[in-house]
């Protein structure tokens, strides 16, 4: 028989038990794993070797660690993935860093920001196959060149082209979705493309010949200050959680120095997520990425703007006429998102 005493100890511990279960089904307790903020972050281009550092930094658990939830989805060139931050369905991406600066000095940037410089020089550049006619930028006269729809490679060709002693209206230039470029260069129906540096194993397995046999023209020739990639949010997200930016950005840059750093092996882990890309054109596409990876020449880590580049970044393009004067660099980049206490 249960005395009373005896009762009320078990209901007590009972009534405890059913309240600490509650508080930990209703109100996870101090030791409870926190949910992860979900978002959706858009590639700079398709699925190519270069975009794979987020599918690394996926894999290994960097996002994880960093309590983000991120799906991966392959981006299409500036002005789409711009939209796309802008309606919501995104909430980070890669874009080229001059095509937002010359948004920015035609007062089209307002809604964003750039958060972290993915490359430390512009990847743009001008390809083309030995055999072609093309060797030098004066070659490029009278040439038909395909870039991907809405790139800023055409764009900033005029700049480019005045820099390299070329008229850029003796060029004809046609538009073709992104992932059709390589084939249209090795079937000869262009005579060069516009496509990033590291593109060049992409190009020669397309044109089946060695990669020596593809002819490159970087922009970066005559335009060392404009960085190459870079990442974007909203100035929403950077007002309204600038915490979710910080977390985010520490991971992905985690992901991208290991993916330079481990080439074939971030190629096999983008094959393993996107199984119709090339495990090794991606781990060469990383190796010919690396050049473009790492501290700058004033010590900057990874990732860091630099507000004196920018600034010489802004002051080129205007003086270039793609806009009619400079402005705040604070227009166009938000500099807290990087802290010292980023996984290195």
């Amino acid at each position: 028989m249960v005395s009373r005493r005896q009762f009320a100890v078990v209901t007590t511990l009972g009534a405890l038990t059913a309240a600490t279960g509650a508080c930990s089904a209703d109100h996870p307790g101090p030791n409870a794993p926190k949910a992860l903020d979900k978002v959706t972050y858009l590639t700079g281009l398709g699925a190519f070797g270069r975009e794979a550092f987020a599918w690394v930094a996926d894999a290994k658990g960097y996002f994880r660690d960093a309590g983000v939830e991120v799906t991966i989805v392959p981006g299409a060139a500036g002005d789409e993935n711009l939209k796309k931050i802008a309606g919501g369905v995104a909430q980070f991406g890669v874009i080229d860093y001059s095509g937002a600066v010359i948004r920015a000095g035609n007062g089209l940037f307002g809604d964003f920001r750039l958060v972290a410089a993915l490359n430390n020089q512009t990847l743009i550049a001008i390809m083309s196959l030995v055999g072609r006619g093309v060797t030098i930028p004066a070659d490029l006269k009278g040439k038909t060149i395909a870039q991907a729809e809405g790139a800023v490679i055409r764009t900033l060709f005029p700049g480019y082209a005045k820099l390299a002693g070329l008229d850029p209206k003796a060029v004809r230039w046609v538009e073709v979705a992104a992932t059709g470029l390589p084939a249209l260069l090795a079937s000869g129906q262009v005579d060069a493309i516009g496509q990033f540096v590291v593109g060049r194993p992409a190009v020669a397995a397309a044109a089946k010949r060695p990669v020596g046999d593809v002819i490159t023209l970087p922009y970066s020739t005559y335009m060392s200050d404009p960085y190459g990639n870079a990442l974007v949010t909203s100035a929403k997200l950077v007002d309204a959680n600038p915490g979710l930016i910080r977390r985010f950005t520490g991971a992905l840059l985690q992901g991208l120095e290991y993916a330079v750093a481990n080439p074939e092996e971030s190629g096999r882990i983008l094959n393993k997520a996107v199984p119709a890309t090339n495990p090794d054109t991606a781990a060469a596409e990383l190796r010919l990425l690396q050049n473009y990876v790492g501290r700058s020449p004033s010590g900057a880590p990874i990732g860091v703007f630099e507000p004196a580049k920018v600034s010489r970044g802004v002051a080129l393009m205007q003086s270039l006429g793609q806009f009619p004067a400079a402005y705040p660099v604070d227009r166009l980049v938000w500099f807290d998102a990087i802290t010292s206490s980023r996984p290195r």
